[in-house]
């Protein structure tokens, strides 16, 4: 029997979003099971384009820019501190060219890439469908569903050549469950659920497994930027009357990437405090 801190050890991981919130959460939790990282963002701390770059992704990004909550390239000291190799890299997913140019990098660099995690993705984007923004719906679609794709299809050649991979999307209750005023979060996090089994279908003869986790309120600092009352609506929802922590959904990742999950493909794994359930 392996322990925790060996389940991942000598694997390479690219997690995209990982800046904060649940991107660094479970690039950490990866780098505690052995692997070595490589944290992906459109905003790191060092680059002196961040502000442009957050203004053309919208207003999350560029709160999180201004408040400096942006920690890419630390969450890449920390995990070096643990003894494994860790690198920050600039990446927007809605570009498939530096998409590819990146993971061939990484492959480079160093030597594979067993595990990709899909995080990157936008939430800010909250209205009643007659006001819903035309340019935030296709933006939506652009990052949360098609750089999800780009990101797969140009990772999928190196795990299908070596005969392993470990594909984990990131979906939402609001795919599952419906948003109120989250029109176009929620159409893309269900199709990022039908996606992932497609993806299991066709990686299953490769050794690839395609699983997607679906997450509930979780502690975030994007969460704590919300409405506190409507944060304490949705808590109630739960079925534990309170918030998961990132921790919670970086530690499925780290047993749905590792040999104790092989024969696990297909599913959307809720990590939700039971928010499904009947509550009252």
């Amino acid at each position: 029997m392996s322990s925790w801190a060996e389940l991942l050890k000598g694997k390479v991981a690219v997690v995209t979003g990982a800046s904060r919130g649940l991107g660094r959460a479970d690039a950490l939790a990866l780098a505690e099971a052995g692997a070595d990282v490589v944290i992906t963002d459109i905003l790191l701390e060092s680059d002196e384009e961040s502000k442009q770059t957050a203004q053309k992704y919208g207003p999350l990004s560029q709160v999180m820019q201004s408040t400096k909550v942006v920690y890419a390239e630390k969450t890449a000291e920390e995990i070096r501190a643990m003894g494994r190799r860790a690198l920050a890299l600039k990446m927007d997913v809605t570009d498939r060219e530096q998409v590819k140019e990146v993971f061939a990098r990484v492959k480079e660099e160093f030597g594979s890439i067993d595990i990709l995690v899909n995080n990157a993705g936008t939430l800010d984007h909250v209205s009643q469908i007659e006001k819903q923004n035309d340019e935030l719906w296709e933006r939506d679609l652009r990052v949360n569903l098609t750089g999800t794709y780009n990101c797969t299809k140009a990772v999928w050649p190196y795990m299908k050549e070596q005969g392993w991979g470990r594909i984990i999307n990131m979906s939402s209750v609001a795919g599952t469950l419906g948003g109120f005023g989250q029109a176009s979060y929620s159409a893309t996090k269900g199709a990022v659920l039908s996606f992932t089994k497609s993806m299991a279908l066709e990686g299953a003869r490769y050794g690839i497994t395609v699983n997607a986790i679906v997450p509930g309120i979780i502690n975030t600092e994007a969460f704590r930027m919300g409405n506190p009352k409507m944060n304490e609506r949705m808590i109630q929802r739960t079925a534990f009357r309170r918030p998961g922590e990132p921790e919670d959904v970086a530690n499925a990742i780290v047993f749905l990437c590792s040999d104790k999950a092989k024969y696990i493909t297909g599913i959307g794994l809720n990590v939700s405090g039971g928010i499904e359930l009947f509550t009252f």
